[in-house]
């Protein structure tokens, strides 16, 4: 009882933020959310330390006919951990990065700004506590709502104001699609609600309705071809929020999906071989996209689409570990998944922050306009670095371990597979090494563009580190990545554990016996590598204090007259790549050519361009269609009140005609 009265008392208390000075919303705000956060991770507490499955909360809201129970699994505190950590480091970082808004933005902006980031994170929570699927559908439609107002946070912009309304509209294609899946449901059940699932999955096709669920999840999570709001989303929003979007809101179709699998009694081996390829799919282009982007937060974004597919691949692999009854593949599968949840929340979030950093001290996002930034942003140089070390999942951080796991999972399997499953194993293992290896080209381009070499730009020379209110929150990422690559152990037992529980998986103790016993070797090798690394700086630094140091301008090869243009620009460096990939990106030249007879050729620019093909083919070419006919409507506009008259009339007449012949 106490618990709802408690939650109850927070979600009132979050309307007086519009009734708080200007100067203390930001504290009112972080007052309510830490209390927040406090509460449901106590929740978190209950459930983990116990022998209990989940425990309810018994909300009673005068706006339900019945009391709204909040239902708390091994699952959903899982994801309310990874929900409380970002989001609490998100506000704390905003604190720095929201400053300079105060000279232009009004007390009613903030107003709407806090109260949207206190019920984007009460929405999040909700969302993996509500099984009843009509206030699940509010919840998430609460969800789209406050995250829609946190984008346009600069609607007076109206790229993003623009940005923001394309999200909102493809959030409602997504509500949509879950509502048609309910509805189904609740149409043979006679109840619309999870727990109903299981019942319709027992005698209806799974493969159909979990489709439907796919979409609609699918779209916040963003795969491909779902996923032509993310991209654009998330550079229009400010930093802290789009660290948390892309950290945990997307994650909440990743908790979508795998609470419909939990139900779903047959169909497994098409329905994983289905979330398999599209996850494959996703990872792929979406690391292929985010090479040849400019825009440090737009190839953040397609980032975020390749990990998605990452998790997708372990989720993928655990359905056909569950459909051909390989317990290891399906353990390995889920918790490398799952785990990547978490990580990928520590990391992107972490270099979501950066960029916001970056943005904050040079006013642009076009990498092609940095350079040298790690002379005067040393600190923001090397959480970017470690967070770039993290998503591409080298040791000794934290995203190695969730990609070790799948690794694991996939090559253990080989020995026990027939033919076909070994040819899915084994295109996976393929697969997801080319991720991998992608995204390692991919960071060494945005950080040697971005933090090396000299400034490209008057604004990068004038480039000064940031406030320590803004670095010291990225500090708390940073030791979660670490601490998961070094003491993986504590983290991967509670995986093995929801993740047993969830899916019934029986005779782990043996398998994940193994697996920690290989996991705790690597953990001390990472422990000697970093050790190592610190006593090698700590030598350099004594040694050079003894020497005379000379400085001079990076590659300057005795050329004293060096500029940046000669170095390696975010094009030049993806040259052949961009040439390799042309097919399917369908990069464009933008540039004058150089005529035979132009002996002295004036002024050129060059700039190269990549197409979303799948944003191009599915919102944009649909959307100049529609345009094209409400033009071509307009011309009935003509300001004569005798044309308004007659198309009243015509239409009655139109009615009165279909109506006498029974047509209508």
């Amino acid at each position: 009882m106490m618990n709802a009265i408690l939650f109850l008392i927070i979600l009132s208390l979050t309307f007086l933020v519009f009734f708080i000075p200007k100067s203390s919303k930001y504290y009112y705000t972080l007052f309510l959310l830490t209390g927040a956060i406090v509460l449901s991770s106590v929740w978190c507490f209950k459930v983990f330390s116990g022998n209990c499955q989940a425990f309810n909360i018994d909300l009673e809201l005068p706006a339900f006919r019945n009391s709204l129970i909040l239902t708390i699994d091994r699952l959903s505190a899982f994801f309310i951990v990874v929900i409380n950590i970002t989001v609490l480091v998100g506000f704390l970082y905003a604190r720095g990065y929201l400053r300079p808004y105060y000279q232009n933005k009004n007390s009613l902006s903030f107003s709407i700004h806090f109260l949207s980031y206190l019920w984007l994170y009460l929405s999040m929570i909700m969302v993996v506590m509500i099984r009843d699927g009509l206030t699940f559908l509010i919840v998430w439609e609460i969800m789209a709502l406050s995250s829609f107002l946190l984008v346009i946070f600069e609607a007076e912009d109206r790229t993003i104001m623009k940005t923001g309304i394309s999200y909102l509209i493809q959030m409602h294609v997504g509500m949509f699609f879950l509502l048609i899946a309910f509805l189904l449901v609740g149409k043979v059940t006679g109840q619309m609600s999870f727990d109903a699932l299981r019942i319709y999955f027992t005698t209806h096709s799974n493969f159909l309705l979990f489709i439907l669920f796919f979409i609609g999840f699918g779209i916040k999570a963003g795969f491909i071809p779902l996923h032509t709001w993310l991209p654009e989303a998330h550079p229009a929003a400010p930093s802290h929020v789009s660290g948390v979007m892309s950290g945990v809101m997307i994650k909440m179709g990743i908790y979508g999906i795998l609470r419909v699998l939990i139900s779903v009694q047959n169909d497994l081996l098409l329905i994983g071989i289905t979330i398999l390829v599209i996850s494959m799919i996703s990872g792929i282009l979406g690391v292929m996209m985010a090479i040849v982007q400019h825009d440090l937060k737009r190839l953040l974004a397609y980032h975020s689409i390749e990990n998605i597919g990452i998790i997708g691949i372990g989720i993928g692999l655990g359905v056909i570990g569950l459909a051909t009854n390989n317990t290891v593949l399906c353990l390995f599968g889920f918790s490398g998944g799952l785990l990547h949840v978490l990580n990928h929340s520590l990391f992107k979030s972490l270099l979501f922050f950066n960029a916001g950093s970056i943005y904050h001290a040079i006013h642009t996002r076009n990498i092609e306009q940095m350079g040298g930034l790690m002379k005067s942003m040393p600190y923001t140089a090397i959480l970017f670095l470690i967070g770039s070390l993290a998503i591409c999942g080298l040791p000794p951080f934290n995203g190695f371990i969730s990609e070790y796991l799948i690794y694991l999972g996939m090559f253990k399997t080989l020995s026990v597979s027939n033919l076909f499953q070994s040819v899915i194993v084994l295109g996976t293992i393929v697969g997801l090494a080319l991720i991998g290896g992608m995204a390692i080209f991919c960071f060494t381009k945005a950080f040697g563009i971005v933090f090396l070499g000299e400034p490209r730009s008057e604004k990068a020379k004038l480039a000064k580190e940031v406030s320590n209110d803004m670095i010291f929150p990225q500090y708390i990422n940073i030791a979660f990545i670490v601490i998961i690559g070094l003491v993986s152990v504590l983290f991967v037992r509670p995986v093995f554990d929801i993740i047993s529980r969830v899916f019934n998986l029986p005779d782990i103790a043996l398998i994940a016996g193994t697996s920690v016993h290989n996991l705790t070797q690597i953990s001390l090798l990472g422990g000697v590598f970093i050790i190592t690394v610190v006593i090698l700086l700590v030598y350099r630094h004594y040694h050079l204090k003894s020497l005379q140091i000379s400085y001079g301008p990076t590659w300057g090869c005795g050329y004293s007259a060096g500029t940046s243009k000669q170095q390696y620009t975010a094009t030049s460096y993806a040259y052949n790549y961009n040439h390799l990939a042309k097919p399917v990106l369908q990069t464009k030249k933008i540039m004058r050519d150089i005529m035979e007879d132009e002996l002295f050729p004036d002024q050129r620019t060059f700039e190269s361009h990549s197409d979303d093909i799948f944003k191009k083919l599915l919102i944009d070419k649909p959307v100049n269609w529609f345009s094209n006919l409400l033009k071509k409507i307009a011309v009935m506009q003509t300001g004569q009140i005798q044309h308004y008259i007659l198309y009243a009339f015509v239409y009655m007449l139109l009615v009165f005609l279909l109506t006498y012949f029974n047509i209508i």
